[in-house]
This record gives structure tokens, sequence and C-alpha cells, in this order.
């Protein structure tokens, strides 16, 4: 058993033979798996982010001061 699925899309054909003019030059399966790989991550990151900003945006600011707790320690 393979670890690969198959995809297949559709492209116009003035594209597929501007493809062909520089496959020497491109290995096209390793640069699509490339940039749907990369559009992963990037989107993984970009909800990350976002989930991290709800969670900021939820929490109250000016709670919590560093100064003051960092002076304690020191001081104990």
């Amino acid at each position: 058993m393979s670890n690969t699925s198959n995809l297949s899309i559709r492209i116009p054909k003035e594209v597929k033979e501007q493809m062909k003019d520089i496959d020497d030059v491109v290995d096209w399966p390793d640069y699509i798996r490339a940039a749907i790989e990369s559009k992963i991550k990037e989107t993984k990151r970009k909800k990350a982010a976002r989930s991290m900003d709800a969670i900021r945006s939820k929490t109250r600011y000016g709670e919590f001061d560093s100064v003051k707790s960092i002076r304690e320690d020191r001081d104990a």
C-alpha cells in the first residue's frame, strides 16, 4: 500500500502547453506537491494566529505587573 493519493486538476490548454515547453527545467509533480505543502503550513500558521488573537482578546490587559512580580521574587 502507498502513502500517497492521486489528485487531478483541470487547467487551460494554453497553460498545459506552456508547462510542456519547460518540462526539462521544472519537475511539475514536485513543484505542485511543495506548493500544496507550503499553502497548508501557511494556512495552519494563520489559523493558529487567529486562535491566539481570539484568546488574547478575552484576557484583560493590565492585571499582571511583571516588574512588580520580578521585584518581589528578587526581594524574597
